[in-house]
């Protein structure tokens, strides 16, 4: 029998206009009965995870991406915050290692299991292009700048073009993307904690 959602969360789920997470990232959601603001946090993200990877693609096509990875990435970053939601209004980072178990013992393969634990952790030896876009997503959604961050993304797209090009187009893409803020935020905070 599949699991009820509140009728909150299949809103927060499906209300325009960020576009839907994928299928198997909102079968999650649903079947934890996620808080409809973390749903509505993790299409936002995922929304601008997918402009930083149109942008990549025209911008740096040689740069090979998991495009499928980042995208689910975003869409299940702070999957955690099911089993800890206060860290939805509050801080916290309980929901890292969480999320990671909670996704690890669903099955998810550990290629997209990880983004539950370097969407905040970009600077490990280990971390890939990917890990990158899905923590740019989660910073810019908000219009957050986080200058190390980017100046790695730049250093991962900078192959093909001079790092000054590629931090000046970035620039341009991350400021434009930072005007939406206000908007992804509002829909957000649409949806209740609980």
């Amino acid at each position: 029998m599949a699991p009820v959602t509140s009728n909150a969360l299949d809103r927060a789920l499906t209300d325009p206009p960020p576009r839907p997470l994928p299928a198997e990232a909102e079968a999650l959601l649903r079947d934890l009965d996620a808080p409809p603001r973390l749903a509505a946090h993790l299409r936002a993200v995922h929304d601008v995870a997918a402009e930083l990877l149109d942008w990549v693609a025209g911008h740096h096509p040689a740069t090979p991406v998991d495009r499928e990875a980042v995208l689910f990435g975003a869409a299940i970053h702070d999957i955690g915050k099911c089993l800890h939601p206060a860290e939805l209004s509050g801080p916290g980072s309980a929901h890292e290692h969480a999320g990671h178990r909670l996704l690890r013992e669903r099955g998810v393969p550990e290629r997209l299991a990880r983004f539950t634990r370097t969407h905040a952790a970009w600077t490990g030896e280990a971390t890939t292009v990917e890990d990158h876009l899905v923590s740019l997503a989660d910073k810019i959604w908000k219009a957050k700048r986080e200058p190390d961050l980017e100046r790695l993304v730049v250093d991962r797209l900078a192959g093909e073009a001079p790092a000054w090009q590629v931090f000046m187009d970035l620039d341009d893409l991350l400021t434009t993307l930072a005007n939406g803020a206000d908007a992804r935020l509002a829909f957000q905070n649409a949806y209740p904690i609980a």
